[in-house]
């Protein structure tokens, strides 16, 4: 039976003006409620504060690359968290491979939006939790899989995302970090192997969204 909606998720449709996007993976379909126009979100405050665009409100072709590595795993209740979750797919992934996930952006509105979307998808509500990079939370805990799709593409984030994702990775966990090659990347990985973690290529995913882009690498952190 599918879960009803909080109030609050349930106000985004007076809030925002939405469109449904769809995205088959593996033969499932997840539609996915999103504001029509991310640029009309735009926040002149936010952005003095500290250059925050809202990235979150896309569905950018790193999260549908991720979304599919994950939905081919098993959770077996393990724990899993996401960085960066915008709309949620990647999240909404792992919860239906069976992992117990929870879903972390700095934005509330991307937190109502991908608890808004595990409802009309998967029936029920998920864990979520506002965390800001910049003040990493220390009692966030570990988990078995650490997901993060696109998030590297300013410079200044890259030891901030190493140290956020390292830390919270558990013993023999594994931390899935999608990226087509944004400005961070070469300093991510640079910053996670000086905290003691080994990094490599999982794969690259050549998913055409609409048009064609450029290839999505999976990179796999571990500790060391």
């Amino acid at each position: 039976m599918k879960a009803p909606c909080a109030p609050e998720l349930t106000a985004l449709e007076d809030r925002f003006v939405l469109e449904v996007r769809e995205v088959d993976i593996g033969g499932r379909v997840w539609r996915l409620d999103r504001p029509r126009s991310a640029d009309d979100l735009i926040n002149e405050a936010d952005f003095a504060l500290d250059e925050r665009l809202p990235y979150w409100a896309d569905l950018w072709p790193s999260a549908v690359a991720l979304a599919t590595v994950v939905s081919a795993l098993r959770g077996d209740g393990r724990r899993a968290v996401e960085f960066g979750c915008g709309l949620g797919l990647p999240t909404l992934a792992a919860a239906n491979a069976g992992f117990d996930v929870t879903a972390t952006d700095y934005y509330e509105d991307a937190l109502r939006f991908a608890r808004r979307n595990a409802v009309g998808n998967l029936g029920r509500d998920i864990t979520t939790r506002l965390v800001d990079w910049c003040a990493f939370p220390e009692d966030l805990g570990r988990f078995d899989l650490v997901l993060a799709s696109d998030v590297l593409y300013e410079r200044r984030y890259a030891p901030l995302v190493a140290r956020s994702v390292v830390h919270s990775l558990a013993p023999g966990g594994v931390a899935l970090v999608a990226d087509p090659g944004r400005a961070a990347l070469e300093g991510f990985l640079g910053e996670c192997v000086a905290l003691g973690a080994r990094v490599g290529e999982h794969r690259t995913a050549g998913h055409v969204h609409g048009t064609a882009t450029p290839a999505i690498t999976i990179h796999e952190v571990r500790l060391g």
